[in-house]
């Protein structure tokens, strides 16, 4: 059973997304809470993230929206440091705020504001110990920040139990063209 999954993935300025209404955005989303989905199905009990801006964020949205089927899905944000968010600007301060403030749990791992990346790779090793499974946007032909992650996570299956979904661009390619192809048929429909 899949109880704790951990979920991380490129930074929206990694994926060149500014904008909160980008359809790209709803894409990933999608693909999030497919995924997601498919590990309620199995007993997922918290999803757990870092609280970066990105795909972690989007995927808090995705678990507010699914508490509604699943309502025993629970989120935890384990921030690296504190005041991960002192630099950010104020739309992206909001929408922090905003899934801090219905989180079921938040805390920082590091009782101190950043002072070295030690800090990042100790959050790393706490959020791969506590979990169960990773769910994590990556893609090895185009490296960022989840590439750590990731690579960490595939050390760690080495000698623990950890299962590793992961999801590419082709994925996400995959998704755009269904929903274009849904809507193509919808508009169809409706023109009838």
């Amino acid at each position: 059973m899949t109880s704790v999954v951990t979920v991380s993935g490129y930074k929206q300025h990694e994926l060149g997304l500014f904008k909160q209404d980008d359809p790209a955005i709803g894409f990933i989303k999608k693909a999030l809470e497919k995924e997601l989905t498919s590990f309620a199905e199995e007993g997922l009990e918290w999803v757990v993230i870092s609280g970066q801006l990105g795909v972690e964020l989007w995927a808090a949205e995705v678990v507010f929206a699914l508490q509604t089927d699943y309502p025993n899905i629970k989120l935890a944000v384990l921030t690296p440091f504190l005041n991960q968010e002192e630099n950010w600007n104020e739309n992206n301060k909001e929408l922090y705020e905003m899934i801090l403030s219905q989180a079921e749990f938040v805390d920082s791992i590091s009782k101190e504001p950043y002072n070295n990346p030690q800090q990042f790779r100790n959050k790393n090793q706490l959020l791969l110990h506590k979990s169960d499974a990773l769910l994590i946007l990556y893609d090895e032909e185009n490296e960022g920040s989840p590439k750590y992650l990731y690579e960490g996570a595939k050390a760690y299956q080495e000698n623990h139990s950890l299962e590793i979904r992961q999801i590419t661009f082709m994925d996400l390619q995959f998704i755009a063209e269904e929903e274009q192809q849904r809507l193509l048929e919808e508009y169809y429909l409706n023109d009838n």
